[in-house]
Order: structure tokens, then sequence, then C-alpha cells
């Protein structure tokens, strides 16, 4: 790879994550009922069974695994493996819901600089990570002389607005 330094892809957004599943149906109930996600149509070009589900600004693509019998099954709740992270208003009742669900979880709870965050990790039905948290507690501060932001989606785009101004700028 080329060294680009200062000048990126010209990205807006994330738009979707895929999951390769045991079970498309099971997945889809998962998604649905516990994170509030909704399906949408997919393609219909598409010769493999999935579906795509969308929610909170961005898509989850379920994939019918082609093995199911032999997708490794993760049971032990690791922080540092793979997931993905949702925000949240409410970590107490998030817990409580995941409790009223019966589902397993882990709480872990990060200090910096004398703020808390508070994360929830659990998995979704073929052992892919899930973390809410209340991660907009914790300010996003670039490594570089860029100002102290919040971890919100409005600060983070104009801090990338900027930072193509930026670019553009001789």
């Amino acid at each position: 790879m080329k060294d680009n330094v200062g000048n990126p892809l010209p990205l807006t957004s994330l738009n979707h994550i895929s999951i390769v599943c045991r079970s498309v149906e099971e997945s889809i109930h998962f998604y649905k009922n516990v994170l509030g996600f909704f399906p949408v149509r997919r393609p219909g070009s598409f010769n493999f069974n999935g579906a795509w589900l969308f929610s909170y600004g961005i898509g989850i693509h379920l994939l019918q695994s082609e093995d199911p019998e032999n997708l490794p099954k993760k049971s032990e709740i690791n922080p540092k493996d793979n997931h993905i992270s949702f925000q949240c208003e409410s970590m107490a009742a998030v817990e409580k819901k995941l409790e009223d669900m019966g589902i397993h979880y882990a709480r872990q709870r990060v200090e910096e600089g004398g703020i808390y965050v508070d994360q929830l990790f659990f998995h979704d039905p073929d052992g892919f990570m899930i973390e809410i948290c209340n991660c907009d507690n914790l300010p996003v501060i670039p490594l570089a002389t860029e100002m102290v932001r919040s971890c919100s989606r409005v600060n983070l785009q104009n801090l990338q607005h900027q930072q193509q101004i930026q670019v553009v700028q001789p």
C-alpha cells in the first residue's frame, strides 16, 4: 500500500456489517426482538440465503453459513473480542431488559480522568459479541492537535468535515 497520509478515502458513514450465521431465521428473531432492528428488502438477484435488517442508521446483513455445524460457537464473553457497540440512554433499563429476556451478559466499567463508561456485553445466537454502552460520556480526543469533542455523531461529522477542509486547503 502506498503512503496516503492525510488523504483517506472520502467516506460518509458506516453502512452495514455482515454476520455469517447458523440460522438466518433465529438471527432475525434476535436482532428484531432484542436490538430493535427491522427487516428491509434485499436484492432479489442474490442466490444465497440471507436477510437485511436496519435500525439506528446502520444495516445488519445476515448471511446463512454454507456449513453451519462448523461455525465456531463462542460461549465466553470477552470484551476484547470483535464486537459491535450500541449507545443507549439508560444502562439500568437495558440491563433489566437483558435479565428479563434471560440473556447472559457481562458488565464492565471503564474510568478515564473521572469519567465513567458502563458497558454490557453479550452474544447473538452465533456468538457474535454485542456491546451496549453509555460511551457518549467519554470524549473523543484525537491524537493530533484537534479540540476535545464528545462522542456524538454530530461532533464526529464536524471533525471529519474539518479534517477534509484541512486536506484540501494549501
